[in-house]
């Protein structure tokens, strides 16, 4: 099995004078990342290989300068990115190097929140990539606290807008059957869709499920994002019927959603082909993710518990699970309230309150008023 490394796609060669260098290669395209192995050099280079950035080498005797954003960048990457996969690692560089490249040369210990609010205010226009650069911008101060660079964490005291925090499109059931009409079973749109439906896996993780992971009329996996933690959670779920039937409606394969070349699909090509599909289908607020999200709000309308969605979603916090209860279940919540009206004396002890309710009579009242 090939061992993972810290910087995929850097591999090493050696030059017309005997000395061993580093280089980016990835789908054509190619970077120099120098000689020094993990160096503060070697990781700004990296990041903006991936980034499909040619970084032009530093001049100087530190190159990076200690103390700006560039050297918290390179330190944060170094001490943050061995516990996250590459998946996450791409979504923070799309916030970070950015935010570099305009301010990489500056003084953190010289950062206030004066600074921060200007940052946060030239992103106006885009105000839900302003709050993620605000995150991570947050994530990297407090680094540089315990590193003791600064005494405070500027970011914190810097309000993210108020946006949208609903975040990629929930499907509702008819949008469910329309993709069903347009993809029939035995067709690669089909199987997608219901293997992501009835699990409930992200896009890195169904792209990797297979026969495998299959264990009598169970099937588990780890979810990627959790796996590097010790603690991660397994998720173990029952079969649904419909997902064995599409499964059995496909030819066997490695994987369960390979491509027709019997090529693994990656995390980027699934959510292409089911753009493609949702498109297809006529439906252009739909997406992958929101698949995962239907599941739960599934099991929040039939009355789950924000820890039976956990169960299954793998998700490892009870916030985001009570949060599809809180909006999925409130119909049902709401009858179970009214129902508790009915045939009870609830509305007659509603209109008779309590004499401490009612202490002053309406003589005292208006005579108080005309005071």
């Amino acid at each position: 099995m090939k061992r993972k490394t810290q910087f995929p796609n850097a591999t090493h060669y050696t030059d017309k004078s005997g000395n061993r260098r580093w280089r980016y290669r990835h789908k054509g395209f190619a970077a120099e990342l120098g000689t020094e192995y993990g160096s503060d050099e070697f990781i700004r280079r990296y990041e903006a290989a991936v980034q499909r950035v040619t970084a032009k080498p530093q001049i100087g005797a530190g190159r990076t300068v200690p103390g700006s954003l560039d050297d918290l960048v390179a330190h944060f990457y170094k001490l943050h990115f061995p516990t996250i996969e590459e998946s996450t690692r791409a979504d923070y560089r799309s916030v970070i190097e950015p935010l570099r490249l305009k301010h990489g040369k500056k003084s953190v210990k010289n950062m206030r929140v004066r600074h921060v609010m200007a940052i946060k205010a030239s992103m106006s226009a885009t105000p839900v990539q302003a709050n993620k650069t605000l995150k991570r911008l947050s994530q990297m101060m407090d680094l540089a606290v315990q590193m003791e660079w600064v005494a405070a964490n500027p970011v914190k005291g810097v309000k993210k807008y108020s946006a949208p925090t609903d975040g990629f499109h929930t499907w509702d059931e008819g949008e469910i059957a329309r993709f069903y009409e347009v993809h029939k079973i035995g067709t690669p749109a089909h199987l997608c869709m219901t293997l992501m439906l009835y699990t409930g896996a992200a896009k890195v993780d169904a792209v990797k499920l297979g026969p495998a992971n299959v264990k009598g009329d169970r099937i588990e996996y780890r979810r990627q994002k959790t796996k590097k933690n010790p603690s991660g959670v397994l998720v173990d779920i029952p079969m649904h019927p419909a997902l064995v039937e599409a499964i059995e409606a496909t030819p066997k394969t490695f994987t369960f959603l390979e491509t027709h070349q019997k090529k693994a699909r990656s995390r980027n090509g699934l959510g292409t082909s089911m753009r493609k599909w949702c498109d297809k289908a006529g439906l252009p607020m739909c997406s992958s993710h929101g698949l995962r999200k239907a599941i739960c709000r599934r099991i929040a309308e039939a009355g789950g518990t924000p820890f039976e969605i956990m169960s299954v979603s793998g998700q490892v916090t009870l916030a985001m699970a009570q949060k599809y209860c809180e909006t999925f279940g409130r119909r049902d919540l709401a009858d179970s309230a009214f129902s508790k009206l009915d045939g009870t004396n609830a509305e007659q002890n509603l209109a008779n309150h309590p004499a401490r309710f009612a202490s002053i009579s309406p003589k005292q009242r208006k005579t108080k008023d005309n005071k």
